[in-house]
């Protein structure tokens, strides 16, 4: 029979958890793309967190990352069978990021929407052990203990998932200078309707994803190309000229812009750079992944 914990064993439990509150959301968002989600896998991990004895556990940390992980492995299994059924683009979900998230740049980068799109092409076991190994810096024990894998077979998951990831993400870090440049050049291109302006700004194989989860009108397959994608950009924003008006924003560690229409936030885009030019344009309308860009959400490694 297991005994309820005592008061001060309670305590010892939300102080460790409020500790590590922060961590324990990046690594759920990170492996889900989803702040909802990972909102309520940290729920899940509190009540399983609150029934843990102390006295038994050497590693907080450790052992509350075992628990969000598997959660969260639990929750992505799920999230993958809801994805087959969306309506249109599946798109991350956006955050308002702290300015400290934007400094750590290896923080950053691993949040940003290029890369979250990259880990989507993950297996869920690929995607746990890539983000414990390559973001957070886990030992393969640690992470064989959370994924219920051998230390070897963590091994040759995260050599698998290491080089999948390299074939697939932006050729070198972008700094916030270089995304800021792009995006005040694309936002005065829009702003102007200078379709040659914008032309130079987007790179020639861009593509654009549009994430309406069919509740807002957006793309329902990528759009690829800078042609294609300058007219469509020009012609959707310029119909609602005179009610729109974008602005700058630190979302997922990187400066991206938000779109207003009558005065209320209606997409958020963040854009993939290579060498100076946009290579993707990630437009997100969908309103339910739109609640954490009304407060500025905490990330930690």
């Amino acid at each position: 029979m297991i005994s309820e914990p005592s008061g001060r064993e309670r305590d010892g439990a939300t102080e460790a958890f409020v500790a590590h509150r922060n961590l324990l959301f990046t690594v759920a968002y990170e492996m889900l793309g989803s702040a909802a989600d990972a909102e309520d896998v940290l729920q899940e991990t509190w009540l399983r967190w609150a029934g843990v004895d102390l006295a038994e556990v050497r590693d907080h940390r450790a052992y509350l990352v075992r628990i969000t992980t598997r959660q969260a492995l639990n929750r992505l299994r799920t999230l993958g069978r809801r994805k087959e059924s969306y309506v249109g683009s599946w798109l991350p979900e956006p955050l308002l990021t702290t300015p400290d998230v934007a400094e750590d740049v290896e923080l950053a980068d691993s949040v940003s929407m290029a890369m979250m799109l990259v880990l989507e092409t993950l297996t869920p076991t690929e995607r746990a052990v890539f983000v414990l190994r390559e973001v957070f810096d886990l030992g393969y024990d640690e992470i064989a203990e959370a994924v219920e894998k051998s230390p070897a077979a963590v091994r040759q998951i995260a050599h698998r998932a290491r080089a999948h990831v390299a074939a697939r993400r932006p050729r070198g870090v972008v700094s916030a200078a270089e995304s800021r440049q792009a995006l005040e050049a694309f936002r005065r291109a829009v702003e102007t309707g200078d379709l040659q302006g914008l032309l130079d700004i987007l790179s020639p194989d861009v593509v654009l994803l549009g994430d309406g989860g069919g509740v807002k009108q957006a793309v329902l397959r990528p759009v690829t190309g800078r042609d294609k994608v300058a007219r469509l950009v020009l012609g959707g924003l310029l119909k609602h000229a005179a009610s729109l008006s974008l602005g700058p924003a630190q979302v997922n560690g990187y400066p991206a812009l938000v779109v207003h229409l009558d005065g209320a936030l209606d997409t958020v885009v963040a854009v993939r750079l290579d060498e100076g030019r946009i290579t993707g344009l990630y437009a997100v309308r969908n309103p339910e992944k739109l609640s954490h860009m009304r407060r500025e959400t905490a990330l930690r490694r």
